[in-house]
């Protein structure tokens, strides 16, 4: 019970740690060598060095290795179509067809738009809050409600939920399980439905009862919106092509083209197509997307050069912050006292998909981090999950789909990341907007993760 206390005392700090804007990348060896230390007072040994460079840092770099590419290309992606116009294009396309009184509807749709193509919910939020705020105040819809929207749309169903998206949250799985960014379709589109419109019905409500009180828009006297500039923004059918160019591509090398290839040379490389498929799929389809921005735009851009050196550096942060935590995972799950925390977490249900919805859930919500929260769980428990699931006949890809959408709850704490840049994007607090956030990111995803867990125990997929 010493280990578990020092655990306990380690997540503690790093979820308050985290919350109060201090770097992952330093406290998390930190708070992890905190834990193994108190193997001291159980009187077995304590190497710091060796916990931390052959513990921290060989998970860390195994982290990289396997996931380096997608968060690369990942960015540039984002950032490729954020500087030349493109997001912010079908941003103000989706906001104008969808038209007056469904203002709430534009933005989560825009924000699900984007980010279901690949691009950054960061950059998600940045692009769509100065239209989402015209919108909201011409319509004197509370701004407290814009964060929830806009965290609604970028935060849930697209980053964990539909079938193909690039998000990492949803490339995670693919290692462990063989299967494609696509798995389990008709679970991932029922969790989608859940969120998108069980998060829709919960905004409007707030809204209705708002109106009722009189409450609009609101006075907000730091606001600082810059007024966009749509009068040159790029076409919307070059905007969105190369998002249909992501997923179309994604799609057709995961399913055919690289199924279809001779890749028994993978053998000399102790692996097989069925293990890298959908990592390939996807870098291959972010690579084209890339590429199909900068062609589409060429000419909008200040500096290509300039525009792909900021969306490397801002990779490298995103992937560190990640990896970070899943160094601070692999030190906890070596520890003594990480083997009762693990044993209360599974013994729960006999159910492998109830047992990886909570620890998948459970880490992300102590790391702040659904792709940290669902590496740590895929790594230390999936080899106990599949052998399960195969004498219950659930298929891998079903242990995929409910593990993506699992680590896209609890993520989303007070202390996540994603949250205090949104609401620091927004002007807004806690106190006015986290209620709201927490319903469409926290409850209500949790519940289209116990839908579809029930759904995926009878076999359906």
């Amino acid at each position: 019970m010493i280990g578990v206390l020092g655990i306990i005392i380690s997540l503690g700090l790093l979820m308050y740690l985290a919350y109060k804007g201090w770097s992952v990348i330093i406290i998390a060896p930190l708070l992890a060598l905190l834990a193994a230390s108190f193997t001291i007072f159980q009187g077995g040994d304590f190497h710091m060095l060796a916990t931390y460079t052959e513990g921290f840092m060989v998970s860390l770099s195994g982290y990289v290795k396997s996931y380096f590419p997608v968060f690369l290309l990942g960015a540039l992606f984002g950032k490729v179509m954020d500087d030349s116009g493109a997001a912010n294009s079908i941003a103000v396309a989706i906001s104008t067809k969808i038209g007056k009184g469904k203002e709430i509807w534009a933005v989560v749709l825009s924000c699900a738009v984007i980010t279901y193509g690949g691009v950054s919910l960061f950059v998600a939020a940045f692009a769509i809050y100065p239209i989402g705020a015209a919108l909201f105040r011409e319509a004197d819809i509370p701004k407290r409600l814009l964060p929830p929207a806009i965290a609604l749309g970028a935060f849930t169903f697209t980053m964990t939920a539909i079938p193909g998206t690039p998000q990492i949250q949803n490339a995670i799985p693919m290692q462990y399980f063989g299967t494609d960014a696509f798995a389990a379709p008709i679970l991932g589109i029922v969790a989608a439905v859940i969120m998108l419109f069980g998060g829709m019905f919960w905004i409007n409500s707030r809204n209705k009862i708002a109106q009722a009180k009189g409450e609009g828009y609101g006075n907000h006297m730091n606001e600082d919106i810059a007024a966009m500039d749509t009068s040159n923004l790029p076409p919307f059918f070059t905007s969105i092509l190369p998002i249909i160019i992501v997923l179309v591509g994604n799609f057709i090398c995961s399913k055919y083209v690289f199924p279809s290839m001779d890749t028994a040379y993978l053998a000399d490389y102790n692996t097989t197509i069925g293990a890298v498929q959908g990592n390939w799929s996807l870098i291959v389809s972010l690579i084209i997307g890339v590429l199909a921005a900068i062609a589409f735009n060429y000419r909008r851009f200040t500096s290509i050069r300039s525009c792909l050196k900021n969306g490397v550096q801002g990779s490298f942060l995103a992937i560190m912050n990640t990896a970070s935590e899943v160094g601070y995972g692999n030190v906890i799950k070596t520890l003594a006292g990480f083997s009762l925390v693990a044993a209360g977490m599974l013994s729960i249900s006999s159910n492998p998909l109830v047992g990886e919805a909570i620890s998948s859930s459970v880490l992300a919500g102590i790391t702040g981090s659904a792709s940290g929260g669902l590496s740590i769980a895929l790594a230390t428990f999936s080899d106990q999950f599949i052998a399960q699931a195969a004498t219950y006949g659930i298929s891998p890809e079903v242990l995929h789909r409910v593990a993506s959408v699992a680590c896209g709850g609890l993520d989303t704490l007070p202390h996540n990341g994603a949250v205090i840049t949104l609401l620091g994007i927004t002007g807004m607090t806690h106190k006015e907007c986290y209620a709201n956030i927490g319903m469409c990111t926290v409850v209500i995803p949790a519940i289209a993760c116990v839908a579809i867990i029930i759904l995926g125990s009878f076999g359906i997929c």
